[in-house]
């Protein structure tokens, strides 16, 4: 922690101890980011951070309002109803307050919120990260099972492999659970299965622990894995490249084929109408062809898998 959380513990730790159980989606989601913050420390810098930035925003547009006289010229333009009228000579005070307050619970809310969310966007990430790099992960701890590794040791080495990205990230948890706190491997792979925010490492991992418990063989279980999740990848990755031809066939239609055609019928008619300023030429050409190649490329970007 920096000081700055460790000052907001201080304050508001132990009230937040007493809340916990109101919390667990947070707790959860914390711990599958692995953001190795405590949870009091953060929901208290949560709530630490809401409150300044709400009164910063409170104080920023108060004063901006109160300089600028914004509400007397609100009230000039609009007037000012009968029943208000005793308001009259307070009028750039009651709204510089009215402003104030608005302003700090739009900005704590924000903050709050952000705060609450972003374990989950994090965990999400981590969840892409995992799926992607799991099919060759479990490759790279098949070929050290076959080789007469142990199946704990086989953990640790994948752990030191940084190439498998958030895979080598959980198993360096179950390596944790065994070496530090002294847990057996089916302990150690149950607890980091619960947390696990990816859904196909949750079911991975609890056939490992079946495998162990009943006494099988955990390689042949690590080859069948292996072969599972290669052909669940050429499948994705197949559906992905057809989407792809989908998205880049209707680029075409839409954002070239539609917006020529556009320009033309746009263009023919302002030189028929005599019209020196085809607005809706403008917008064609500066608002709706950049605002459609953005979103397509936002779209791409979300779809695309992780390599």
């Amino acid at each position: 922690m920096n000081s700055f959380e460790r000052l907001s513990f201080n304050l508001l730790g132990m009230r937040i101890k007493e809340r916990r159980s109101h919390f667990t989606r947070l707790r959860n989601d914390l711990i599958s980011a692995r953001l190795k913050k405590p949870f009091e420390a953060y929901l208290a810098t949560a709530y630490i951070s809401s409150l300044l930035a709400g009164m910063s925003g409170a104080v920023f547009f108060g004063l901006i309002c109160w300089f600028f006289r914004f509400p007397q010229l609100i009230i000039a333009k609009t007037g000012i109803s009968g029943s208000f009228q005793f308001l009259s000579g307070y009028t750039n005070i009651v709204g510089s307050i009215t402003i104030s307050i608005l302003a700090f619970v739009v900005f704590a809310g924000i903050t709050y919120e952000v705060f609450i969310l972003y374990p989950s966007v994090v965990a999400g990430t981590r969840q892409r990260n995992i799926d992607a790099n799991l099919p060759y992960a479990i490759n790279y701890i098949t070929s050290m099972a076959t080789a007469g590794i142990t199946p704990d040791e086989v953990f640790r080495l994948l752990g030191d492999s940084p190439i498998y990205g958030e895979c080598a990230v959980e198993a360096r948890y179950i390596a944790r659970e065994i070496d530090i706190f002294g847990r057996d491997l089916i302990e150690a792979i149950r607890i980091v299965s619960v947390y696990t925010p990816s859904a196909r490492m949750k079911e991975f991992l609890q056939g490992a622990m079946a495998s162990i418990s009943s006494g099988g063989n955990l390689t042949d279980y690590f080859h069948t894995k292996s072969d599972q999740y290669a052909l669940e990848n050429r499948q994705t990755q197949k559906q992905f490249l057809e989407t792809l031809a989908l998205i880049s066939e209707s680029y075409v239609t839409v954002m070239v084929a539609g917006v020529l055609f556009l320009i033309i019928l746009q263009s023919i008619m302002s030189v028929l109408g005599g019209d020196n300023k085809p607005i809706f030429l403008y917008i064609i050409i500066y608002l709706i062809i950049p605002f459609g190649t953005i979103m397509f490329i936002i779209m791409i970007s979300i779809m695309t898998p992780e390599a």
